[in-house]
């Protein structure tokens, strides 16, 4: 037999195709990622950027327009109900200035009367929760309601305690403005501008004498530890915060602190991003459970909001689904192959995802699977 050109060719195509599928068949295993799927616990939460403030805040303003003197007091200072902040010496009042001081001392009025309706219908809800809370209390020594439920009753109670103080706090206020605006109607007097409760300076806005115009604010004061926690969340992650949620106080410098939301702002305002882009954005208000600490007013602090969680939960890692169809799926390892699983998933975070069917405990599946991992293909664990 004559062997020409075409048959060796042929004989090396065919040995280099015969060669190819024997090194694919001897070919090692894909390395991969991997990790088991365990009970644990799992948290669902939104996190934003926060700080503290006061939650009860007076600005102290000039009453009508004049000279104030020189403000001795500074930031920390301590003072008591009573104490002079401040003195000016009024600018004599001319028939349309003297109208509107006793428009103020109107509108003054109206607010003192609406503080101290607030003050009753404060006391009234703390009075009722405290009812509860002892009933609770009671319940639950008997075994009959839940530790959740009584501890739900509890921070109720507490948090109308809080309600009640800072319904005081502005019912005590509204009657300093009420007498600072009727020594605003004494002209050619001197006028002394006292603290209307027990706080600490804040901030001193006029440290040094001057002509001011009225309601020029003079100082700020407040009790520093008595704070709350605000922070600004996309309206889109707002609608799935409760009253009353439990959160978590983190990145202030030290350790994790408890609270709770008191408030969601009914109102959404446009904030721009710091790509320029506008989003709409909800003021989250919280109340401290456990001490603030060396926390104080308008300290940055880092929020998250527990939307959901469960104490054990069968979880893996997010990295390892992928889109399957309309679901999700996962590799898992079985004898040294990757065998693909369709699952379902329950509640997800950024790193773990709750597997509420199509996974067994112990099992392991594969993180971040590439183009290489398909159904059936020999891998090997990364140690």
């Amino acid at each position: 037999m004559r062997i020409t050109a075409k048959h060796v060719g042929l004989a090396v195509g065919t040995a280099i195709v015969a060669y190819g599928g024997f090194a694919l068949v001897r070919s090692g295993p894909v390395p991969v990622e991997s990790a088991r799927a365990a009970q644990r616990p799992l948290q669902v939460t939104v996190d934003e950027e926060g700080e503290t403030r006061v939650r009860d805040r007076y600005i102290v303003a000039a009453p009508v327009a004049g000279r104030v003197a020189r403000i001795t007091l500074r930031e920390g200072d301590s003072v008591r109900a009573g104490t002079v902040l401040a003195r000016m010496s009024p600018t004599p009042l001319d028939p349309r200035s003297r109208n509107e001081a006793a428009a103020r001392l109107d509108a003054a009025e109206d607010a003192q009367r609406a503080a101290s309706a607030a003050v009753a219908q404060a006391r009234v809800a703390h009075e009722q929760a405290h009812r509860a809370w002892a009933r609770a209390q009671q319940l639950a020594a008997d075994k009959s309601i839940s530790p959740a439920d009584r501890e739900q009753a509890e921070l109720e109670e507490a948090l109308r305690a809080r309600e009640l103080e800072s319904a005081d706090f502005r019912a005590q206020a509204a009657a300093h403005d009420t007498e600072v605006a009727r020594a605003a109607l004494a002209a050619g007097q001197e006028l002394v501008i006292r603290a209307p409760v027990a706080a600490r300076v804040l901030r001193v806005r006029e440290p040094s004498e001057r002509v001011v115009t009225a309601g020029t604010p003079l100082l700020e004061l407040g009790d520093p530890t008595r704070l709350e926690i605000v922070a600004d969340f996309l309206s889109t992650d707002a609608v799935n915060v409760a009253r009353g949620a439990p959160l978590l106080v983190e990145g202030w410098g030290g350790k994790t602190l408890r609270g709770r939301v008191r408030l969601v702002e009914p109102s959404a305002f446009t904030k721009v991003s710091a790509l320029g882009v506008e989003e709409q954005r909800v003021n989250v208000i919280g109340d401290f459970v456990d001490p603030p600490g060396t926390l104080g007013d308008r300290y940055r602090v880092e929020i998250r909001v527990i939307l959901w969680q469960g104490d054990s939960v069968l979880t893996v890692p997010a990295s390892a689904l992928f889109r399957h169809g309309e679901g999700w799926g996962v590799f898992v390892v079985e004898r040294g192959r990757a065998r693909q699983r369709d699952v379902v998933v329950g509640h997800r975070t950024s790193f773990d995802a709750e597997i509420v069917r199509g996974l067994a405990t112990g099992e392991i599946v594969i993180r971040h699977p590439s183009d290489r991992i398909a159904d059936g293909v020999r891998v090997a664990e990364r140690p």
